[in-house]
């Protein structure tokens, strides 16, 4: 028999039990939206921005390249590129061999790809290919569809439309690794490089790159669930990198190109009146465009391998013994320290002899020049007046006197690229060496032999120096700078002058290679001009041994060398040129460096410096 109270009774306890049960998840309910509708809105609705728009990074054009002249020397192409995102493709060797029947995969290119993706973030845009042919983007997007994860993208990619005649000025910018990363990160910029793939790596590109990068912007865009845009909600623009106006004179610049066709060497003309470098050459050469595309390890080996070395820029890094081209500053020195003067005479026999030693240190005219001066000694270039000129000032003066015109020293030319070479001197060799300095040591510093080394870009300055008595412009590259608003020209470093005992000493040195321009290169020139030639050893000679070219390897001949300058009343420009194992400098380098400064002197019109 039932008891029906009993039945009653629990029914509504649990009845009521299972109401407060909803009341109280219902009130946990309730609190837990107000909790997210309320106090968390702000919150939530940020987080559930950032899952429906996307930021994207808009990466700036790079600042564009021109010469004094206006011409157009580094610029930005559209281009095409295939890019990969590596979390979206499930298998990444068939997908890429699927891939190769499309679209010509090289090898090189596929290997660099997968060596790339080890260290790439698998939800970030890889690239694969550059440089799409119009017909290769026709043929992927038709086929897209079979791809997923992977697209063509537009962009601007820098170019050199002068190829190798520019680069070791210019430089080159190639794709951004995990250095120039690490650099950007330690100074702070990398956020400004989120979108862009490139920076400047050498030359022009990497000292001002600051200047030509520009600053980024960026776009919001709405998403849906697959990442697809939907429209794009604001856009802010990206800064374009500032253009730059180099000093260089492209018509100069070829023009010695073309006369080092084939050779090694390297020349260098300066504008005296402001230190404007007008050209800088050296051969041989490469196209910096194959490094913007990523070179492939082939080619880049070759480079590397060469033995002509074209990777090195010789005008700014070559270290050459100057030989006599610096006869005109120690013949300076001279007369600044009372060794000599205006009248002073030296018999020259051929040779000269230090005091109470036996061996004789041979002039270039086995016969010797006979009685000579400071005039004749720098025309004639008589090795045996600035032997004796050396031991008399000693080694240490020489060095001293010598740094005032940049030798030993970085000239401060606004690339990186550049070596200090050798100024030698008693205090330099025992840290260098260990080890005594010897008279026979200053013997050779006197005509620009022994551990005395220079580059032609130290060569040019130290002659413009002298060709402005004494005035000191530093060389360089960047003429003027231009943004959206103005075009402002870049500030003039001038160096305290130097300042010589008795000014009128300028004048007799100067005087002297204005008679060597016009006894040899120069004697039918239409202007005046002012030059030094030197002839520099490379390997040592014995002393009774003659020098012979045709028994000794090419590349152990003598270097030529010149410097020079015009017009002599009013120098425009200064000028070096070596040429690595030519032989005698005045046969070899000075028809060089008389047919450019004839390129640039005979010009119908002239452009004064703003």
């Amino acid at each position: 028999m039932h008891d029906h109270a009993a039945e009653a009774s629990l029914f509504k306890r649990r009845a009521l039990f299972t109401f407060f049960c909803v009341f109280a998840l219902f009130c946990v309910l309730v609190t837990n939206l107000y909790h997210l509708q309320v106090e968390s809105y702000k919150d939530y609705a940020t987080r559930s921005n950032d899952n429906r728009i996307r930021v994207v990074p808009i990466a700036p054009s790079r600042g564009l390249i021109y010469d004094r002249n206006g011409i157009l020397l580094a610029e930005n192409l559209p281009f095409y590129s295939l890019d990969l995102v590596p979390e979206k493709i499930s298998n990444m060797s068939e997908t890429l061999d699927e891939l190769g029947k499309l679209i010509e995969i090289s090898d090189d290119e596929r290997e660099t790809f997968t060596d790339a993706l080890k260290f790439h973030r698998r939800f970030k845009p890889l690239t694969l290919k550059n440089q799409l042919t119009e017909e290769q983007v026709a043929i992927f997007s038709v086929n897209q569809h079979r791809f997923p994860g992977i697209s063509v993208e537009a962009g601007l990619k820098r170019n050199y439309p002068y190829g190798a005649q520019i680069t070791h000025v210019l430089g080159y910018v190639g794709k951004i690794n995990t250095r120039d990363r690490a650099q950007l990160e330690r100074s702070d910029l990398w956020k400004n490089y989120a979108a862009t793939k490139d920076i400047g790596k050498q030359g022009i590109e990497k000292f001002y790159e600051s200047l030509l990068h520009g600053k980024p912007g960026h776009l919001e865009e709405e998403v849906n669930n697959r990442g697809r845009a939907i429209r794009t909600l604001k856009i802010v623009p990206p800064e374009p990198g500032q253009d730059i106006y180099l000093t260089l004179d492209l018509k100069l610049q070829q023009k010695a190109v073309e006369l080092l066709t084939g050779l090694r060497g390297s020349i260098v003309a300066i504008d005296p009146r402001d230190g404007g470098v007008l050209a800088m050459v050296s051969s041989p050469s490469y196209d910096p465009n194959q490094f913007v595309q990523g070179i492939n390890s082939k080619d880049y080996s070759a480079l590397l391998n060469d033995k002509s070395r074209p990777l090195i820029n010789r005008a700014t890094q070559g270290q050459y013994a100057p030989a006599s081209t610096i006869k005109p500053h120690l013949a300076l020195l001279g007369l600044d320290e009372k060794a000599i003067s205006e009248s002073t005479r030296v018999w020259d026999p051929g040779f000269w002899q230090i005091p109470g030693v036996e061996r004789k240190y041979r002039d270039w005219k086995r016969w010797g020049h006979g009685w000579v001066n400071v005039y004749s000694a720098i025309v004639e270039s008589c090795d045996t007046f600035f032997y004796e000129l050396a031991y008399k000032v000693g080694v240490d003066h020489i060095a001293r006197f010598m740094e005032q015109f940049g030798f030993g020293q970085n000239t401060g030319i606004d690339i990186f690229e550049e070596s200090a070479g050798n100024m030698p001197s008693k205090e330099w060799k025992r840290l260098k060496y260990n080890q005594a300095w010897y008279i026979g040591d200053t013997i050779s510093v006197g005509i620009g032999q022994g551990y005395w080394t220079a580059t032609p870009l130290q060569l040019a300055n130290a002659v413009g120096i002298m060709a402005n008595k004494g005035r000191r412009l530093p060389p360089h590259l960047l003429r003027s700078i231009k943004d959206n608003t103005a075009k402002i020209d870049s500030p003039i470093n001038e160096l305290p002058p130097i300042e010589l005992k008795n000014p009128r000493n300028w004048n007799i040195i100067n005087e002297a290679m204005r008679q060597t321009a016009n006894k040899s290169r120069f004697t039918d020139a239409t202007y005046t001009a002012a030059m030094k030639t030197g002839t520099a050893q490379v390997i040592g000679v014995a002393e009774n041994t003659k020098y012979d070219a045709s028994k000794i390897a090419e590349h152990f001949r003598d270097n030529a060398l010149v410097v020079a300058y015009a017009p002599f009343e009013d120098p425009k420009i200064v000028l070096a040129v070596v040429m690595e194992n030519a032989g005698w400098g005045g046969a070899n380098a000075g028809p060089v460096a008389r047919a450019m400064l004839d390129e640039y002197m005979l010009r119908d019109t002239w452009k004064p410096i703003p």
